[in-house]
């Protein structure tokens, strides 16, 4: 059985057919699906989903490409809903400096903010980082929160020894499949394998098969056949293990995602 540990699954995209998305997913062996939340405008929404479908865990967080609209009441807001004991994780949080907007220091500011939360409720966190490796490290030094993964992970190998050395797994999905993300498909295979988990980040990440097309959470069984055939052993392995490194780090799902 499988656990995707990031699958927007609120998202509009699966507006037209989200059952029938669930039921695909759960046909094909995944068995458990991490909704994290990317501002406080939907936690309703991954709230609900989480309702429906008995197999999705909710996460809550203010995503760093969203801190622009957020104030810090929804700090508050992001508080009670972490304390609901269904709720397995602080996300998604980080830093993007890809983006000119909004603002590197209102991006650190809510990251610390959300990073203190996760310190104090002892909750993991589900992070996003796209090229400000360092800039996240150098807060999760600072603020020591109990692990976490780092989503959609393409850094170098000395920066996921960093990440693993504090207590995180590495989200691996989509962008693993493409033949032409060498340095990505070199640390997929040389990781330890205990410090690697599977992810979708649907409807987003499309796997090489899907071009520019919808993700979603079915996909996860070939993305695993993937990571399976660059490290040379079976897919079951790769199923078992990763859904071993998922339970470990996201302690709350629990009972749910046996």
């Amino acid at each position: 059985m499988l656990i995707d540990s990031h699958c927007h699954l609120d998202a509009a995209e699966f507006d037209g057919d989200r059952l029938a998305v669930v039921e695909r997913a759960l046909g094909l062996g995944v068995a458990t699906i991490v909704v994290p939340a990317i501002e406080r405008a939907n936690f309703a929404a991954v709230a609900s989903v989480c309702r429906e479908f008995s197999c999705c865990r909710p996460a809550y967080g203010i995503h760093p490409m969203f801190v622009g609209r957020a104030q810090k009441a929804d700090l508050d807001a992001l508080r009670a809903k972490l304390a609901d004991e269904s709720t397995v994780a602080v996300g998604e949080i980080g830093l993007d400096y890809f983006v000119a907007e909004p603002a590197v220091e209102l991006q650190g500011f809510f990251l610390a903010e959300q990073l203190k939360l996760a310190r104090d409720l002892k909750l993991p966190v589900l992070l996003h980082v796209r090229r400000a490796v360092d800039a996240v490290l150098a807060q999760l030094r600072r603020i020591v929160v109990p692990g976490g993964i780092a989503h959609a992970f393409n850094g170098s190998r000395q920066q996921a020894d960093a990440f693993i050395g504090l207590g995180f797994k590495l989200g691996f999905g989509g962008a693993m499949t493409h033949p032409r993300a060498t340095r990505l498909r070199e640390l997929a295979m040389t990781l330890p394998m205990e410090a690697i988990v599977l992810e979708t980040d649907a409807p987003d990440i499309p796997p090489e098969w899907l071009g520019r097309g919808r993700n979603e959470p079915a996909e996860l069984r070939r993305i695993a056949g993937v990571l399976a055939e660059l490290r040379g052993v079976g897919v079951a392995e790769i199923a078992q293990q990763s859904r071993r490194n998922t339970l470990a780090v996201l302690p709350r799902l629990g009972e749910s995602a046996l």
